[in-house]
């Protein structure tokens, strides 16, 4: 004999996950390493992969739905698809707009110049995959929870960010 389910809860935990090849995005970056060491500009086809914590819509039996969870996440990685990531909270590094370009100073010594539709400007200390993955992750949690607005409980939030195969960062954070 089979039992039977038991009833549905919003109070049940519940994680669900997207990722396709949908949620990339290419980007330039450089990193600034320890001892004033800034590396050479280069770039990397990121891919993205989120999960969300939470209870289920009490009229839907889901968290979210899969779909506009992919949405919202391709609106934010695109803000970041064929640009130059750079940090705009690092202390040695410094990021000017000047009209339509966007100048970026090493330790006080000129470095690039780039034009500013060609830049996502970051407010992260580096633009690190730690960093990158904490920034998406800390947006849609915004996004869904405005999104939400207490239909559920969502209770944490994960990004994975993978900057090339073998190579990632994943940042989770609770909402609780």
């Amino acid at each position: 004999m089979t039992p039977e389910p038991g009833p549905v809860s919003a109070h049940h935990a519940f994680k669900v996950s997207v990722t396709n090849d949908h949620l990339v995005f290419a980007s330039a970056h450089f990193i600034i390493f320890p001892g004033h060491r800034c590396e050479r500009l280069h770039g990397h086809n990121y891919r993205t992969r989120v999960a969300v914590e939470g209870g289920l819509d009490p009229e839907a039996h889901y968290v979210l739905d899969f779909a506009e969870l992919k949405r919202m996440m391709k609106r934010l990685t695109d803000e970041f698809d064929h640009k130059v990531l750079l940090p705009l909270e690092h202390p040695q590094l410094e990021v000017q707009e000047q009209g339509e370009t966007v100048t970026v100073a090493y330790d006080h010594a000129p470095r690039y110049v780039f034009p500013r539709r060609d830049c996502a400007l970051v407010p992260i200390p580096n633009t690190t995959v730690e960093m990158l993955a904490q920034y998406l992750a800390r947006r849609a949690r915004a996004e869904l929870l405005r999104a939400t607005a207490g239909a559920v409980t969502l209770t944490a939030i994960e990004v994975e960010l993978e900057e090339s195969v073998g190579q990632s960062a994943t940042y989770r954070e609770s909402l609780t």
